[in-house]
């Protein structure tokens, strides 16, 4: 009799779950179901939300529970007593583009998207982690670094250094986004110094020329402290955005070897004269090159200045942290950025994203996962001549805004996973994919993809007792307890 009853409700589960179309997308929910035998609402103790790919469930939210009773479905174990890298974040880059047409809302409808974006309420999505351009990125409406001048010329002192062209909007912005959320991460990133520095004297590509290496970790340094000025601490700093590939506006070469030199012996000693404590990270771009952060890494006098190493995931496999994380153990992985593309489709982006980034970043021991730009036009701009044409921010904004493929990506994370938390161990099973972690807090947090079609019934197994759960065919679900 138990036995049958168990069943009956564990279709049930499956049936509401399938059903989750007929609530609401967003701030739905899914009500537990009822035994029919006795009445009894299933326990809910656990906490979920899903997003499917057809869009028919975006962030949707229903409960379940653990019991003690048994079942032939395959197990997902969660062990919170195997612990691994702390996290500081999950987000986007704060494009000036993104920065740009936030700050063209109107003032209410600015608060209220700042709030569900930054916020800590149940209605926002926590975003704890936030890149950002030093100068201009190729998603500002124009090209510039904090140091242009005449062309012919050149500033060694750096007495022409201002953030001004950034203190329109961007700076602003970012200020508002820190007063709801006083302890985000912001990384600063550079497209390209000033062009005086360079050998080609252009924004794109070319090298940093060795005479300026030392202005140019000055450079760093003003940077960091014009923006402490302005209340905005940066907690850390790449040397160069993407420097194997010097074909964007803005962009610039920087090979291992040059970024190891300028590291050891100007940028280093140049924060730590000035006393700064940002953290300073290697390389910045694909999965196909670890070698690159590690002979950064392997440069002994350089090493001691290194936080750790950044990736991007358009070439390679996400493996590749977990190379540079056995070559260097006591060195940190950040996952910083992975685009969205106009062609793409909700559901293909939606199941490689969580597959890669967010899940495959943090099972290589990264403890950042950031997707690109967080928010541009109806048109894809603002962007430089040159710049990304078809880069879809995770907000649409227009007439009316709208949330992109990569708003919810994030979401599945940011929201429920807060800096501080510790990944701990989880299990995978056939079409499904998992990360775990636990917060601060205490609470237990699981990711779920499906990327199989069908619907899979499996346990969540914690502690000796099971939640029963299903999950649709292209699917993903957080559950927290």
């Amino acid at each position: 009799m138990i036995k049958t009853r168990f069943i009956t409700v564990m279709l049930l589960v499956s049936t509401v779950v399938s059903l989750a179309a007929d609530c609401s997308k967003k701030g739905g929910t899914i009500e537990p179901p009822v035994d029919p035998v006795d009445s009894t609402p299933v326990t809910k103790d656990v906490t979920f939300w899903q997003t499917r790919a057809d869009q028919s469930a975006l962030l949707l939210k229903g409960t379940t529970g653990f019991t003690t009773a048994t079942n032939s479905n395959v197990n997902i174990e969660i062990d919170s007593t195997q612990s691994f890298q702390a996290i500081d974040g999950f987000g986007f880059t704060l494009t000036g583009g993104s920065a740009y047409v936030i700050s063209k809302l109107p003032a209410a409808d600015k608060a209220a998207l700042l709030q569900e974006l930054f916020g800590k309420n149940d209605n926002s999505i926590g975003i704890s982690y936030l890149r950002t351009s030093i100068g201009a990125s190729d998603l500002n409406a124009e090209v510039f670094s904090y140091d242009d001048i005449a062309a012919g010329t050149t500033d060694l002192t750096l007495d022409h250094f201002s953030l001004s062209k950034d203190l329109v909007d961007f700076v602003p912005l970012l200020k508002e986004i820190v007063a709801i959320n006083p302890g985000i991460k912001i990384m600063g990133t550079p497209w390209s110094p000033p062009v005086w520095m360079k050998s080609n004297k252009n924004s794109i590509g070319g090298n940093l020329l060795p005479e300026y290496y030392d202005v140019y970790a000055r450079y760093f340094v003003k940077y960091i402290q014009a923006m402490k000025a302005e209340g905005i601490t940066v907690d850390a700093i790449t040397p160069q955005n993407e420097p194997l590939y010097g074909g964007n506006n803005p962009s610039m070469i920087m090979t291992a070897e040059e970024q190891a030199n300028f590291i050891k012996n100007n940028l280093g000693p140049a924060f730590k004269a000035a006393g700064i404590t940002t953290k300073i990270i290697s390389y910045d771009h694909n999965c196909n090159k670890p070698d690159y952060p590690i002979t950064v890494l392997s440069d002994a006098a350089a090493n001691p200045y290194v936080d750790g190493s950044a990736f991007h995931l358009y070439e390679g496999d996400v493996s590749a942290l977990s190379t540079v994380h056995a070559a260097f153990p006591d060195k940190k992985l950040y996952f910083t950025e992975q685009w969205t593309g106009s062609t793409g489709s909700f559901s293909g982006d939606l199941q490689w994203h969580m597959k890669n980034v967010i899940i495959g970043t943090v099972r290589n021991w990264s403890s950042v996962a950031l997707e690109w730009n967080l928010a541009n036009d109806p048109t894809y701009g603002p962007h430089t001549p040159g710049g990304c044409t078809e880069c879809k921010g995770a907000l649409t904004i227009g007439s009316a805004i709208t949330k992109n493929v990569a708003y919810y990506i994030v979401a599945h994370a940011s929201k429920f996973v807060p800096a501080g938390s510790v990944r701990i161990a989880s299990t995978q099973a056939g079409t499904l994919s998992t990360a775990a972690f636990k917060t601060p807090a205490g609470k237990k947090v699981l990711i779920v993809l499906n990327e199989g079609s069908a619907s899979v019934d499996f346990n969540i197994k914690f502690k000796q007792k099971i939640a029963p759960a299903s999950i649709a065919g292209n699917t993903v679900v957080t559950y927290v307890w």
